[in-house]
């Protein structure tokens, strides 16, 4: 199982690797395959004869137990921010959203140094 597991995961990372250099593309083909699962559910519920409430209540108590319910349907980030108490986007003037980038611009160039210097110090062994 974990010989077929490891090629299916170096298959996608080939394929999202060079499906990224073509993001349209990449966005029609992930929009295909996203509507193509959907209708294959739809039609196999419809075959199965289950009721639609029934169906949304299973749908929703399945996504609920694993987890993926509100994050689904709000994201990560509007969840954080709002824990967080900050304003939406569409609320913050330019110069808070220009605040955050610079922010987020000096982490990224901390992360760069530390990743050099982890590299020299791993290279050093």
């Amino acid at each position: 199982m974990t010989r077929m597991a490891r090629f299916f995961d170096r298959l996608e990372n080939r394929i999202r690797g060079f499906l990224s250099r073509y993001p349209i593309v990449y966005g029609f083909i992930a929009g295909v395959g996203i509507v193509s699962f959907w209708r294959g559910v739809w039609e196999t519920s419809d075959l199965l004869n289950i009721p639609a409430l029934a169906s949304l209540l299973f749908g929703f108590l399945l996504l609920l137990a694993i987890g993926v319910l509100v994050t689904e349907f709000l994201g990560n980030r509007i969840i954080i921010s709002g824990l967080r108490g900050e304003k939406k986007l569409e609320e913050k003037t330019l110069r808070e959203i220009e605040d955050e980038e610079m922010f987020l611009s000096s982490l990224k160039n901390k992360i760069d140094r530390i990743e050099k210097m982890v590299e020299k110090l791993s290279n050093k062994d």
